[in-house]
């Protein structure tokens, strides 16, 4: 038997005792690791039965196969209802689910990629939304007949993210995405806001512009008519508000606060497998459920995209030496160039694209750029569903703005996703503008960030080059950029790898090493002919690649200078180029001295503001003289 060769009445009855099966999974895993959420996936139960084994559509054979379904359970902490619905399906035996939790198994506390089953990590409540309108939008984009479902809890609901993607989404008429709110009345520590109120929700969804399904959700009957109403929606997306009960299938838990995030001790949890047991008819009614397979019209190997290096070769501009252009206006340039030759390139904006200059790729290829208007944390999230489904996602905005989406690029590297990131009008030297205006922590935050890489140019030619690593990146990369006009410095033939620098001015009496990044640079440059004029010779080092950083030429650099450091910066002090340095060369006895805006600024033309927080020139040969003064 199959779902198709079941009357409706027995359909109803075996997905809800599939829902049973799934239940007693999570509260058998849960309690033996001795923690975990089992009341939270114990409301979801009937959701996530009737969603995969009767809605979904996926074939397991082939995980990317790329008309596939995806789920994206936003709801992380529901963990081990995720692996019961794969363990039903037959990804993996259900034995598997004993090892939640442990150190040698995939199965986390909450989902991350190396469970083969989530594409992305989800746990820092009200990410998911995004993250599957970034898949709904790639499948739009290449006109793929797939779903995307995400699962959400009703707590994170609250979350200002959730309503940034919701506007998006209904924006750009995302028709092939369903949210599944999972309304249980209880969050962590208290009700939720509107507890049980559907009503509201409702409208407030509706507001958005989204189709809304209200349901009992542990009504299998009502849940299959929502879900078959949803799926027959394709030109707005669909959200479908179920109300359910915490810890629903545990008489002792049901509905009652104080249990979030608590696993049953043993003897709770055997009174509630024994509630949920069912009979053998039961049982042999279920296991003729099964996940659906998509729409076979549609042949694996003409879907598959191999793009994986670019078409051709790419063509980067290029710029004569000494004139004047902001590395963000390279930026745009370079977007171009690599959108000839990627054509799974795609590029996001935060309603700043005439100032990062990503205007010129929308421009060009208007059909692959999208506007994310002024919500950040949807801007990366949306990337990162982009990314898991095969796109190559560059995003930009002011530096100091993505400050805000800090845990979306976060856990976007705990999910492995291979994501761009452009922060222009770094450091004091956008000027008139002001603080608020100025991202002065940017390079702190991202060097945080594991295995990513940041990137720091001074000119176009350097920009364009270091864009194009950045394509080729297998991970989460930086390139922050700026906004005042530099001179190009280098012949377009230059390379620059991730993970170098250059050296800019050396010679044999060099008695310090200065390096710089952006707009020091040239600050350091103009310090050196001002020394060099006064007999002392100093080297300059451009640190383009701040993490990973080249330690061994630093360490060359120093060693033959006197072992003295002094490092420039449009940053404050903490977290930047200065501690960069020191992290890589402090420890082999190295001097570093650093150079950093070390106030909140103020408003002012570029040149008086670096000047006023002490990385102009005139400051930096003040700080050579005295160490060089105290040296001897």
């Amino acid at each position: 038997m199959t779902e198709k060769t079941l009357d409706r009445k027995d359909l109803t009855r075996a997905l809800s005792v599939k829902a049973n099966i799934l239940r007693r999974h999570c509260i058998r895993s849960t309690t033996k690791a001795g923690s975990g959420h089992p009341t939270t996936c114990l409301s979801a139960a009937d959701l996530v039965a009737a969603l995969f084994f009767h809605a979904m559509r996926f074939d397991l054979r082939h995980p990317d196969h790329p008309v596939n379904d995806r789920f994206v359970l936003s709801k992380g902490h529901a963990a081990p209802l995720l692996y019961a619905a794969w363990a039903e399906a037959g990804a993996f035996p259900a034995d598997h689910l004993m090892t939640l939790r442990k150190v040698d198994s995939d199965l986390e506390g909450h989902p991350t990629p190396r469970f083969r089953h989530a594409e992305v990590a989800t746990g820092s409540l009200g990410q998911g939304l995004s993250i599957g309108a970034g898949m709904a939008l790639a499948g739009k984009i290449d006109a793929l007949p797939y779903r995307v479902y995400v699962l959400l809890g009703d707590g994170e609901v609250a979350e200002g993210a959730v309503w940034e993607a919701a506007a998006f989404a209904s924006y750009y008429q995302l028709g092939n995405l369903t949210a599944i709110v999972d309304v249980n009345r209880l969050g962590q520590s208290q009700p939720t806001m509107l507890q049980h109120d559907i009503d509201r929700y409702a409208e407030r969804f509706s507001a958005f512009g989204w189709f809304v399904e209200k349901v009992d959700g542990h009504d299998m009957d009502a849940l299959i008519n929502a879900l078959d109403r949803v799926t027959s929606v394709t030109d707005k997306p669909t959200v479908i508000l179920a109300k359910t009960v915490k810890g629903k299938g545990a008489p002792e838990v049901e509905d009652k606060d104080g249990w979030h995030g608590k696993a049953l001790p043993s003897d709770l949890a055997e009174r509630a497998l024994a509630n949920l047991q069912g009979d053998e008819s039961d049982h042999l009614l279920a296991s003729s459920l099964t996940l659906q397979p998509p729409d076979g019209s549609f042949r694996l190997k003409d879907l598959i995209s191999e793009a994986q290096e670019p078409i051709g070769t790419v063509s980067l501009p290029r710029y004569k030496k000494g004139a004047m252009v902001a590395t963000r206006e390279a930026y745009g340039d370079a977007l171009v160039a690599l959108g000839a030759a990627y054509p799974d390139l795609v590029v996001l904006d935060g309603d700043v694209k005439n100032s990062t200059f990503s205007e010129k790729f929308f421009a060009a290829y208007p059909d692959r750029f999208f506007e994310c208007f002024i919500a950040e944390q949807n801007m990366v999230g949306v990337a990162v569903g982009l990314a898991a489904r095969g796109k190559r996602p560059f995003l930009s905005s002011f530096a100091c703005f993505l400050t805000r989406a800090f845990d979306f690029i976060r856990m976007a590297a705990i999910g492995r996703a291979q994501i761009r990131i452009c922060g222009s009008h770094a450091g004091v030297s956008i000027g008139e503008d002001g603080p608020s205006q100025m991202g002065l922590e940017d390079l702190a935050m991202m060097r945080a960030i594991p295995k990513g890489v940041v990137l720091y140019p001074c000119d176009a030619v350097s920009c364009v080059h270091l864009v194009n690593e950045m394509a080729r990146y297998n991970g989460i990369s930086y390139i922050r950029t700026t906004r005042p006009k530099t001179p190009v410095l280098y012949d377009n033939e230059e390379e620059f790898p991730i993970g170098g620098c250059k050296v800019l001015r050396s010679s044999p009496k060099d008695r310090l090493t200065i390096v710089a990044a952006g707009v020091t640079v040239f600050e350091s440059l103009k310090a050196a002919q001002i020394l060099s004029d006064k007999g002392i010779s100093v080297r300059v080092v451009d640190l383009y690649s701040v993490k990973p950083i080249d330690k061994n030429t630093l360490l060359s650099c120093a060693r033959e200078t006197g072992n003295l450091v002094v490092t420039v910066e449009d940053h404050y002090p903490e977290g930047g180029l200065g501690e960069a340095v020191a992290s890589a060369v402090a420890p082999e006895g190295i001097r570093v001295h650093q150079m950093a805006v070390g106030d909140i600024p103020r408003s002012g033309k570029p040149e008086e503001l670096m000047d006023l927080y002490g990385i102009s020139a005139r400051h930096i040969v003040a700080k050579v003289l005295s160490l060089v003064k105290d040296d001897h």
